[in-house]
């Protein structure tokens, strides 16, 4: 007697240390970054050989459900089983002894593994045939494979979790280099003369955008003002206004001539886009000599002249860039211009912008805020006031862009 109780205790004894062993071997596989592969195979290890368990299915979940181990399960049973319903019907451990989730039949326990109360991983253990559940391996050892199931899964899902935050760290990282690249874009210095003033604003829906505004110097007495935004947001749109600023100051190298300047400006944007998105734009030549501006706009939103206290919108032009091998119609408008005339350029992320009525700013908008400004400074602190009323409480739906020029003497 005193013999069988002996052995009884060293035979606990060598489980207890087996399983202590166990757990050290997984913690250490776990810290050396061991593969998903490795910590499922040692788990099967002692499934199969340490506990003689039956046979047993592990599902896991990663964007989607699927199976990660399987042992002595046919296909054609994993096949019937409905994971969906499965994952609604057991939050705990359950004998399941008269289930009518189909093809859960064959197994007697489900093991449920959560983190941050989101189903992880379910385990259906199956005992060797004909054996009883009260004698069976799954039983007298449940808390310890149910363990062993946690620490592996949920190591698996946090290591998971950190690469995914590395990786979101690697994203914001680039996405801010591209947002320093493209605000070198953007002129450094507006003109501030005798002859013109000019002020901007600029910003973009997420860390870059597709608006775009420049100014560049023709000669002593021609500056052309432009601002353009591309079909669609974020990367893809900054890409190809960046590649469509450096075409279009390549090409007032070439000619000021409007017409002649959007017909190539339309062809580099078909060839870096093949006509998959579109550009708008809007470009303008003040001649101070002359005192005149030649404008040209296709497809953007109006600019609109203040001359005298009488407005008008700059719509003449032909249709947007990019669309069409041979731009149909283009036209372009002078105008004499009086002194202290004032322009104001614009996307339609500041003409659209709702107040909490659903009514957007418009045209008619931003007329009342050059109305009310006695000059330049004061119309940019105005409207960038609107624009913050507008923003409160609501979502930023596309890049807002506005460009300001004061023609003087």
């Amino acid at each position: 007697m005193k013999l069988d109780k002996t052995s009884r205790v060293k035979g606990r004894l060598e489980l207890s240390n087996s399983k202590l062993n166990t757990i050290l071997e997984i913690t250490n596989a776990i810290n050396e970054n061991s593969s998903k592969h490795k910590l499922f195979s040692i788990l099967k290890k002692v499934l199969v050989e340490d506990l003689n368990i039956g046979s047993f299915t592990l599902f896991t979940f990663n964007e989607k459900w699927r199976v990660s181990l399987n042992e002595k399960v046919e296909s054609t049973i994993l096949d019937k089983i409905d994971i969906q319903k499965v994952e609604k019907s057991f939050k705990e451990i359950e004998i399941l002894n008269s289930t009518t989730i189909s093809g859960l039949e064959c197994f007697d326990i489900v093991i449920p593994v959560y983190h941050n109360e989101n189903p992880l991983a379910y385990l259906l253990l199956a005992d060797l045939e004909d054996e009883k559940i009260e004698i069976s391996p799954i039983i007298r050892h449940l808390k310890f494979i149910q363990s062993l199931a946690n620490i592996i899964v949920v190591a698996l899902e946090n290591k998971r979790l950190t690469k995914e935050y590395i990786k979101q760290i690697a994203v914001k990282k680039e996405l801010e280099l591209a947002q320093n690249m493209q605000s070198l874009l953007f002129p450094r210095k507006l003109p501030n003369s005798k002859n013109l003033e000019v002020n901007a604003y600029y910003e973009p829906h997420s860390e870059v955008g597709g608006d775009y505004y420049d100014l560049v110097e023709l000669n002593d007495h021609k500056t052309a003002i432009t601002i353009a935004d591309v079909s669609g947001k974020g990367m893809p749109a900054a890409l190809l206004m960046a590649n469509f600023q450096a075409n279009l100051r390549a090409l007032l190298n070439i000619t000021s001539d409007l017409k002649e300047l959007v017909k190539l400006c339309n062809n580099k944007v078909i060839e870096s886009a093949n006509y998959e998105k579109f550009i708008t734009l809007f470009i303008c030549i003040f001649d101070s000599k002359a005192r005149t501006l030649e404008y040209l706009n296709a497809g953007h939103q109006p600019g609109i002249l203040k001359v005298n206290n009488q407005f008008r919108l700059l719509n003449q032009g032909c249709t947007v860039l990019g669309m069409f091998d041979e731009l149909p119609k283009i036209t372009s408008e002078v105008i004499k211009l009086e002194p202290y005339s004032t322009l104001l350029c614009f996307t339609d992320g500041l003409s659209e912008l709702e107040d909490a009525n659903n009514i957007q700013l418009e045209v008619e908008g931003l007329k009342k805020n050059m109305d009310k400004s006695n000059n330049l400074a004061e119309l940019k602190d105005s409207l960038e006031d609107k624009i913050e009323e507008l923003k409160e409480g609501s979502d930023l739906e596309d890049d807002i862009t506005f460009l300001l020029a004061e023609f003087l003497r």
